[in-house]
């Protein structure tokens, strides 16, 4: 595990398998996901793996303002990806913010192993009520406990690091590969959690996706909003 220090971004990255890393996010950041949340109410909830009752997408057009406070946390995880790997990009990386969302966990829900699409995703913490907060210092066991987040990869196999688990704090973000297996775990304290979640792409072969049959260079928001007008 080594932390670093680059452009006044605190960075930790975790030594055990596929890249991840865990970033402390400025003020500005959180206020514009706040903001932007607010004027959202597309409902997300039955379009992931969840157990969670409220989960609200953010649009297109919150998603581009969103972009510019975005990107210099994914430029920090690729300079930390590429000295994992011991190798420089011969290009460097362009994305796309394909989805975003945000997720308000209550008592006992919780999200199941599950990964994600894309080429990475995120996870910012926005709110730990202090209930939680005692409720997760008081577990006793080796998991991460109540509220907490785990990452799962390879087999379990003696001597060997296959999962990592930590119980988050305000203003953490987590930023790794989309295929990670991942879950949430579930608490009892009656409080609500909030965290905003997110998926990245490679720009080029997403591009070509839009511009292809499958989505008809139509956003994520009109082709779920179309579905659920053929189902009404």
């Amino acid at each position: 595990m080594i932390n670093e220090k680059e452009e006044q971004i605190t960075v930790t990255t975790y030594n055990w398998g596929p890249c991840v890393i865990k970033l402390n996010i400025k003020d500005d950041f959180k206020k514009i996901l706040v903001d932007e949340a607010k004027k959202n109410e597309l409902d997300f909830s039955s379009r992931l793996a969840g157990q969670i009752r409220k989960e609200t997408g953010y649009s297109e057009k919150s998603r581009e303002k969103i972009i510019p406070y975005l990107s210099p946390y994914l430029g920090v995880y690729d300079e930390c990806f590429q000295r994992y790997q011991n190798k420089k990009f011969e290009k460097k990386p362009e994305y796309v913010l394909s989805a975003l969302w945000c997720n308000f966990q209550r008592q006992h829900e919780f999200n199941p192993p599950h990964d994600h699409d894309g080429k990475l995703s995120f996870v910012i913490y926005l709110s730990i009520p202090d209930k939680l907060k005692e409720e997760n210092k008081a577990y006793k066991g080796k998991s991460s406990g109540p509220g907490g987040i785990q990452f799962m990869y390879g087999e379990g196999i003696r001597d060997c690091i296959t999962y990592m688990s930590y119980f988050p704090k305000e203003g953490d973000m987590f930023i790794f590969p989309a295929w990670l297996k991942h879950w949430v775990c579930p608490y009892k304290s009656d409080c609500v959690r909030v965290s905003v979640s997110g998926n990245v792409h490679d720009s080029a072969p997403f591009n070509q996706i839009k511009k292809g049959s499958l989505v008809d260079e139509k956003t994520e928001e009109e082709v779920y909003l179309e579905e659920l007008k053929t189902k009404l």
